[in-house]
């Protein structure tokens, strides 16, 4: 059989008796509902916070703290689109630009980012950081306009690349005369002032706003809301909408995995020709879901916590299954070697260990020595063929995957 016949076959199978979905976009993470239950409070609260630009006034700098999934980006958006549409009563030219800084990466995409929102070009590269923040300035003072900056995931970007960004931001009111810029961010970790130098915390002043995981009484009722849109009628049974919500409370309260867990088991559904989606295509869809999250977060490190993981792939081959800090270093630092780059200091190595822990890629156990004091023992969570594949496709560490480091010669070396 032709591969096309393959593809048609699969085709017609799907258009002839998709009988899952009326809307499928719907359960998506960017689709903005027009009612967000169980986030009254925090509704109000930024709302409350940002209506001075109403009457022509700058607003306070907030920053919104909340886990994945726990609605923050959603609520930011929802109350910023109907304040724009408001401040049009009121004779207020009001304007918001989002940016996502895991997405962006660097300062200079972010300024970037900042000037083609208001409508100034600046080359993709080139140009120097200050080059493009001045762009920026010159060109939102001439639009007089209130300006409100949401920077989604702040932490990615001040983790790796520092506080400059931020720093240069809190300052730029006082170089505006006709414009005035407020600043959101929003952050997976409550630790965001622990990275912050103190003359950017004096700088922002700013109001917090925190966002509690859901329960899933509340995921249900998210869900049931999202459901009626989106599945046809009787295509979804009640025990799979609860086991969607009682497996995404049971991960620290997370809307977004309920919403992948319920599409994708729609689609696993689809997939047989099912006409209803059952608890089974659940348990099915967060295998798959799983896997993915897994890739994702190995794919969205940092250079340097990819290196991290990578000497743990190494010393794993090389049989060393608990490595200790220094034997990761050890190996770390030849890797940033045959890269060509500077290693962080051991300490800060440590802090990526930790980091990995916490997002479950590592498992980093504290082992008592007795006399000789502690020590921490430290594990891969995930499979040494998952991160491979990843890391294989990586184009500045690919080669890095096949090297046998020098520093673990003294191993005995085990299969790869």
């Amino acid at each position: 059989m032709k591969d096309t016949n393959i593809l048609d076959e699969a085709f017609e199978k799907f258009v002839g008796n998709s009988k899952i979905f009326k809307d499928r976009e719907v359960l998506r993470h960017d689709y903005l509902p027009d009612n967000l239950p169980h986030r009254e409070e925090q509704i109000k609260r930024l709302g409350e916070t940002i209506a001075p630009v109403l009457k022509g006034a700058r607003s306070s700098n907030i920053f919104i703290y909340g886990k994945t999934g726990t609605g923050k980006t959603a609520v930011t958006k929802y109350v910023l689109t109907y304040l724009e549409t408001k401040a049009k009563e009121f004779n207020e030219l009001v304007k918001f630009c989002y940016i996502n800084c895991r997405l962006t990466g660097t300062e200079y995409r972010v300024f970037a980012s900042l000037c083609q929102s208001i409508g100034v070009s600046v080359p993709f590269t080139g140009l120097s950081i200050g080059e493009v923040f001045d762009r920026f300035r010159t060109g939102l003072d001439s639009s007089k306009t209130l300006f409100i900056i949401v920077l989604d995931e702040i932490d990615a970007l001040i983790k790796t690349r520092g506080d400059i960004l931020l720093y240069e931001l809190t300052r730029i009111n006082e170089m505006l005369h006709s414009s005035k810029v407020s600043l959101i961010g929003i952050s997976n970790d409550l630790r965001l002032k622990e990275f912050l130098d103190p003359r950017v915390l004096s700088s922002l002043s700013e109001e917090e706003i925190v966002f509690t995981p859901y329960d899933a009484g509340e995921l249900r009722n998210i869900l049931s809301e999202r459901v009626q849109i989106a599945f046809c009628d009787g295509a979804l049974s009640d025990g799979a909408l609860s086991l969607c919500a009682a497996l995404a409370a049971a991960e620290h309260g997370d809307a977004r995995r309920a919403l992948d867990l319920l599409r994708v088991a729609g689609e696993v559904a689809e997939r047989e020709s099912s006409d209803v989606v059952v608890e089974e295509h659940v348990r099915e869809a967060e295998k798959h879901i799983e896997r993915n999250r897994v890739v994702e977060a190995l794919r969205g490190l940092t250079l340097h916590s990819k290196l991290v993981v990578l000497s743990i792939f190494h010393l794993n081959r090389a049989n060393v299954h608990r490595a200790i800090t220094g034997e990761i270093y050890e190996v770390y630092n030849e890797l940033c070697g045959e890269l060509g780059v500077t290693p962080l200091t051991q300490r800060r190595v440590s802090t990526l260990v930790n980091e990995l822990d916490a997002i479950g890629l590592l498992n980093a156990q504290v082992i008592s020595m007795g006399r000789y004091g502690r020590t921490k023992k430290i594990r891969l969570e995930v499979t040494r063929t998952l991160i491979r594949e990843v890391l294989s496709n990586d184009n500045r560490l690919g080669r890095l995957v096949k090297y046998e480091p020098k520093c673990l010669s003294k191993h005995a070396r085990g299969g790869s």
